[in-house]
């Protein structure tokens, strides 16, 4: 492990330098790792082990369409590609990636393919850490582990071909063959992570769902409607009121950021820009700090697992689901969105092809 200085706190973290890919390959050369679900995460994380040498098969409900995107990704029914218990059974290692509410709903269907030796492996904490709410308390004679891609499984996939890698988190929380971290580790790398530092399956569940709720998605979203909305009300038009709102967040700055840290962005744009950056900053983080507040013991509690199981098993779930992304989608600033990316060169150079 290497000790990285975080601003003043030292950590311990993993990179293909300590634990190199050709130890990982080593490591699961007797492994047949099953990955459940082939839906958000488990494509991106099984077709980087499988071109990684890991041998892989997957576990999907026939007949959908996780089924057939499976099928054009070079799975073979009957060779790597199973009903979801038949997969379970014929793996050592069993990566549990269906939704958090179908990991709920199948979990009688794969506990008993559990085999003594067997590692459970999972990308979100959610299920063991609010195991009151799930019913998931895996047997003792299996390890669980965990590594989590701290990105979405299109991206796990996308930075992988790209060359690069996403950081991903890692745990164990059931050591039973005493071989549980070097899994862990190996899986890891197999995965294509960036690199990976310690967490628990508690801490992981903790902030994972604050940052979905939070800055990632949940208030990125309503803080860029908030000001589009202000923008349009003062007489700006759509066009002014996304580039100003998104556009210029998404194609510039937030390189910026990526690049070299949020200084640096800052240290790119105008004085005026900096000065009230600077000056709102704090207006803004001591505005919202009270619902992060709120947020994290919502979080802590297991409100937002009742949240998330009452809504995700309803019989209705998707039709709903469908309604509130339309209602984003069909919205005025996302409907200016999709007519500004389509204005973007590349966009426009397409579709002249």
């Amino acid at each position: 492990m290497a000790k990285i200085d975080f601003g003043g706190v030292v950590e311990d973290v993993v990179t293909s330098e300590e634990f190199p890919l050709q130890r990982a390959r080593e490591v699961l050369e007797d492994e047949v790792v099953a990955v459940l679900g082939y839906g958000v995460q488990g494509p991106g994380q099984a077709l980087n082990m499988r071109d990684n040498g890991v041998r892989v098969i997957i576990g999907q409900r026939q007949g959908g369409p996780s089924w057939q995107r499976a099928l054009e990704d070079g799975f073979v029914p009957g060779e790597t590609l199973f009903p979801l218990a038949e997969a379970a059974e014929r793996g050592t290692i069993i990566q549990y990636l269906v939704s958090d509410a179908g990991q709920v709903a199948t979990w009688a269907e794969v506990k008993p393919c559990l085999q003594e030796g067997n590692a459970l492996y999972f990308s979100h904490g959610f299920s063991i850490v609010y195991s009151d709410q799930t019913g998931i308390i895996p047997p003792e004679n299996v390890d669980v582990i965990m590594v989590a891609p701290k990105g979405s499984g299109r991206t796990v996939r996308s930075n992988f071909l790209e060359g690069s890698g996403i950081n991903s988190s890692y745990a164990v929380y059931q050591d039973s063959t005493g071989r549980a971290l070097e899994r862990t580790l190996a899986l890891g790398i197999a995965i294509g992570s960036g690199y990976l530092f310690p967490t628990t399956f508690e801490k992981e569940v903790h902030s994972d769902l604050v940052g979905e709720r939070g800055v990632l998605m949940g208030c990125l979203a309503g803080v860029m409607e908030a000001q589009y909305k202000l923008l349009r009300a003062h007489g700006h038009t759509p066009s002014e009121a996304f580039n100003e709102t998104v556009e210029e967040l998404t194609q510039s700055l937030i390189r910026l950021v990526a690049e070299n840290g949020m200084d640096w962005m800052y240290a790119n744009c105008s004085t005026t820009a900096q000065r009230g950056a600077l000056d709102w900053r704090h207006r803004f983080r001591e505005a919202v700090k009270p619902v992060f507040d709120e947020l994290y013991k919502s979080v802590v509690s297991g409100e937002e697992t009742r949240i998330v199981l009452d809504a995700n098993s309803a019989p209705d779930y998707r039709e709903r689901l469908r309604e509130e992304l339309d209602e984003i989608k069909n919205s005025e600033m996302w409907r200016a969105g999709a007519a500004v990316r389509a204005l973007r060169p590349e966009n426009r150079a397409k579709k002249k092809l």
